[in-house]
């Protein structure tokens, strides 16, 4: 199991170090046929490089469909598995193996087998924020963009696990009427949000809508106008006729929120002390410096065990079926 061990970002200035980060890294990408594919919490010089900016379920799509011979992923050590089980035959870098998830880490492997054994015949859902060993005990993955539509499709009689993160599914419960069995789990971004803080800003901006993301817990939801996975949130800016906004997830969204609605106002929910615990100091670890070490050295490199990369295949290729996706329409 990959446990998420947070170091100080660390990165001493080297000869080797090209003047020109951006252009050194175009060079790379043409010379090893890679793909950089970067999640929406990314710090903004690595969205603004990627080939492809998205969700969870986006960069699935994207790493499932690829021609690339090298997938750069920036994000978490849990998407970069994922790029690695989608394809088993190519090299996948993950710039820093630091990058954990404080909600996988939630979820060790040995207690979810237990806790798997203690509720037989249910059917395992598993939230794709967990490590690839879970996901080879899982039945179906899903994320926040699909949760609500894959549950819907399973048989009212057929008794769920759902898990690892609880808000997520009290949220699914809420949407579906399901009675689900919850692993208790939780991302310290999406729990740390303030009530209190929150309900304060609606006050000093009576105007914005509050958006939230279905990690954070209930007493935030309950007062967000709309509720929605980060591709969702999103879209949900561009087409509304708001022009504020008090947006409950982590705050790298909002680079591309600002790009695509500059003229509309994104204001990040405050957590609960005065610490930046909005952000998730794991997907901040990755940065363009070793982003370009990790191309140029082939290195870090995610591996897993075969027998893992194949019972993990199984329960994401199940999801991408039942979210009605063809491979065809997400080619680069």
């Amino acid at each position: 199991m990959f446990t998420t061990a947070l170091q100080a970002p660390h990165l001493t200035h080297t000869p080797d170090l090209p003047y020109d980060l951006f252009e050194a890294i175009q060079q790379l990408k043409k010379k090893l046929n890679a793909v950089i594919l970067a999640h929406y919490y990314q710090d903004p010089d690595i969205q603004d490089i990627a080939d492809f900016i998205g969700d969870s379920l986006e960069l699935s799509r994207k790493a499932a469909s690829t021609d690339a011979d090298v997938i750069v992923f920036a994000g978490v050590h849990f998407m970069a598995e994922t790029a690695k089980i989608l394809n088993p035959d190519k090299l996948v870098l993950l710039p820093d193996l630091n990058a954990g998830c404080s909600l996988a880490d939630t979820c060790p492997a040995d207690e979810f087998a237990a806790f798997k054994a203690a509720h037989p015949n249910h059917l395992v859902i598993s939230y794709i924020n967990c490590s690839a060993a879970v996901k080879a005990m899982s039945d179906i993955i899903c994320t926040s963009s699909n949760a609500v539509k894959i549950v819907r499709q399973i048989p009212e009689n057929q008794p769920i696990i759902f898990g690892p993160d609880r808000n997520l599914g009290r949220h699914v419960i809420e949407q579906t009427g399901r009675d689900m069995v919850l692993w208790q789990g939780a991302c310290i971004v999406h729990e740390n949000f303030s009530e209190k803080k929150i309900v304060q800003l609606k006050i000093a901006h009576p105007e914005a809508e509050i958006i939230a993301h279905p990690e954070c817990e209930p007493p935030v939801l309950r007062h967000a106008d709309y509720i929605g996975s980060t591709a969702a949130l999103l879209k949900y800016v561009q087409a509304s006729a708001s022009q504020a906004f008090i947006v409950a997830t982590e705050p790298g969204i909002i680079h591309q929120m600002e790009k695509r609605e500059p003229h509309k106002r994104f204001i990040p929910a405050p957590p609960t002390n005065s610490c930046a615990c909005n952000e998730c100091p794991y997907m901040r670890l990755n940065t363009l410096e070793k982003l370009y070490f990790a191309m140029k050295n082939r290195a870090p490199e995610i591996s897993l065990p075969e027998d893992m990369q194949a019972a993990a295949l199984k329960p994401i290729q199940r999801m991408l079926e039942m979210s009605a996706w063809r491979i065809a329409d997400f080619r680069f």
